[in-house]
């Protein structure tokens, strides 16, 4: 019977270059193109078309395209490192009032863990005010990073205003610090691609291992009105004992 595929499949990336490696499953995948590829050397007589043609160099390359954000897939098979505990986040635009009187002081929601400012506007027009060392004039703000505390001038007292800044949340979430690393260092993976169509026949599926595999390419678009699609290219090569990969069909075709 023939073999047939349907869909995207299902992928999946193992580290290769450290123990006992948790394997990656790439979720909500949308496509995944492999493709092989390599040079041909044509010899030529004294007649137009060739008497000889050799292969050259080859590749074998990858790109998989999948919409679902995970940091330990990052972290593993891109940047070879080992996520922590914890994150930044932001407060984008929280609501606050300078005060009538007294000191002209904010205390933003998440002061104990601030962290960077992002800036103020005012909540009537939009327009941002100016960040300072010491306001002197209306329109201007200073903020203490130690405390996050935000202080305005008096002729902005009672103005509605939106402060938008960082704060950190130690318990929850993870976060990846990537220090600068010497070339050629990189983390070693194996790909495996499943692909299978069930027909009237029953299913029909192949298995296809790539033994050895380096990422060259992480992209992480945005778009206005869509769901963001991941983009991570790869480029596979020999394992240590000269193979480069294996591919399995359910039935011989």
């Amino acid at each position: 019977m023939a073999i047939y595929s349907f869909g995207s499949g299902t992928l999946w990336g193992t580290r290769t270059d450290v123990a006992n490696s948790t394997p990656r499953k790439f979720g909500v995948l949308q496509d995944v193109g492999i493709e092989f590829s390599g040079t041909s050397k044509q010899l030529y007589g004294q007649y137009q078309f060739p008497v000889a043609v050799g292969r050259g160099k080859s590749k074998l390359t990858g790109k998989a395209k999948m919409a679902q954000i995970s940091g330990s897939a990052y972290a593993d098979l891109f940047f070879g490192i080992t996520p922590s505990t914890g994150q930044v986040t932001t407060s984008n635009g929280e609501a606050q009032s300078v005060p009538a009187a007294s000191s002209y002081t904010v205390t933003v929601a998440n002061a104990a863990t601030f962290a960077t400012d992002l800036g103020v506007v005012y909540t009537s027009s939009g327009l941002p005010l100016t960040k300072v060392t010491a306001v002197t004039a209306v329109g201007q703000y200073s903020v203490n990073s130690a405390t996050g505390v935000y202080t305005f001038f008096s002729g902005d007292a009672s103005a509605a205003v939106l402060i938008s800044y960082t704060y950190s949340v130690a318990a929850s979430g993870q976060k990846l610090v990537y220090a600068n690393q010497l070339l050629g260092v990189q983390p070693v993976f194996q790909i495996q691609l499943q692909t299978l169509y069930i027909g009237p026949a029953g299913q029909r599926s192949a298995l296809l291992t790539l033994n050895a595999c380096v990422a060259s390419k992480l992209s992480f678009p945005t778009k206005q009105d869509d769901f963001s699609v991941q983009e991570f290219d790869f480029d596979a090569f020999a394992d240590q004992a000269g193979n480069v990969f294996t591919w399995n069909f359910n039935e011989v075709s």
